[in-house]
């Protein structure tokens, strides 16, 4: 015997002692009389109790229509602000956001970009893991992540968040002068390399280089390993060797000279950083806030570098 819903018949009930009669429960259910009646009596019979007494003029509640009546109201009035509070939460963002973000993320997402959205979004918590092994998003329990778009599953939903990027070797004028310029990727061996242990992993980093439309990659020689790569690019400006790193990370060490790429002709194509997440999240109005955010700001450096190249502001 199936077993019957036990919130069967309360609707009803409440409507009848809200408004007093079954036609004008009726009307607020949007059902007939008929129906807010026999609902009532179906809870009455499988509650084994009378909870009104009728009359053709009036209807009043029983003692066990009122002990009901006192437990199930500010029950059923927590449940309508609940749900009022969802349906509000879909129109503004509000809650937590959960990030899980690689370390290139900090500086070139999070740090120009959090600012702004915690300013418009005041009452917003945001929670952000910082990761670089690749972690599962939906396994914990995150709402997006931020990486390389190499790195992302084909089936998320992936945003561009920063300018388009490329791996390259580079070093600093000083070492060039010194130790010369390699032409080929075969002259790599010949150079001290600043070498990048990936934390999630473990293992020295192999550069990855195309060639003749050909991908391949190298396992750099040198004499110094660290898996910061913010210290690796420090050695590099101070002629420590070669670095192999993204035109993104290294942007102000090229700009100023610090730094020169070699071997260009050998990158492999240019990536980016995105915000990915599922396609069962994207109504999300946390989600659609952030990632607003950050496509504004890629925007405002669009139209920053579009200004700078030109020399003219207009």
């Amino acid at each position: 015997m199936a077993r019957s819903d036990p919130f069967d018949g309360l609707s009803e009930f409440l409507a009848i002692v809200r408004r007093g009669s079954f036609r004008a429960a009726a009307i607020e259910l949007g059902v007939t009389p008929g129906a807010v009646s026999q609902a009532l009596q179906a809870l009455e019979r499988r509650l084994g109790l009378p909870l009104l007494h009728r009359t053709t003029r009036s209807i009043a509640l029983t003692e066990d229509g009122e002990r009901l009546l006192s437990q199930l109201g500010p029950a059923a009035e927590t449940i309508v602000g609940t749900l009022d509070e969802l349906v509000q939460s879909r129109l503004k963002p509000s809650g937590t956001l959960r990030l899980l973000v690689h370390r290139m993320a900090l500086v070139h997402v999070l740090e120009p970009v959090l600012p702004q959205f915690h300013r418009r979004w005041p009452e917003m918590r945001v929670d952000v893991t910082v990761d670089s092994t690749h972690a599962e998003l939906v396994e914990g329990g995150f709402d997006a992540g931020i990486r390389v778009g190499e790195f992302i599953d084909r089936d998320m939903i992936a945003v561009r968040v920063t300018p388009i990027f490329r791996w390259v070797v580079m070093a600093a004028p000083g070492y060039l002068a010194q130790r010369g310029r390699p032409q080929m990727l075969e002259d790599i061996a010949g150079h001290e390399c600043l070498r990048y242990r990936r934390p999630d992993v473990g293992d020295i980093y192999r550069w990855e280089f195309e060639r003749d439309g050909q991908a391949l990659s190298i396992d750099p020689p040198g004499t110094i390993v660290s898996n910061d790569p913010g210290l690796l690019r420090a050695l590099a400006v101070q002629g420590m060797g070669l670095l192999y790193g993204s035109t993104l990370q290294s942007a102000r060490e090229l700009e100023q000279g610090l730094l020169e790429p070699v071997l260009e002709e050998f990158s492999p194509a240019g990536d980016s950083l995105f915000i990915y997440f599922p396609r069962t999240s994207r109504s999300q109005p946390k989600l659609r806030a952030f990632v607003e955010a950050c496509t504004e700001h890629l925007r405002q450096q669009a139209t920053s570098a579009s200004i700078h190249a030109s020399g003219s502001v207009l």
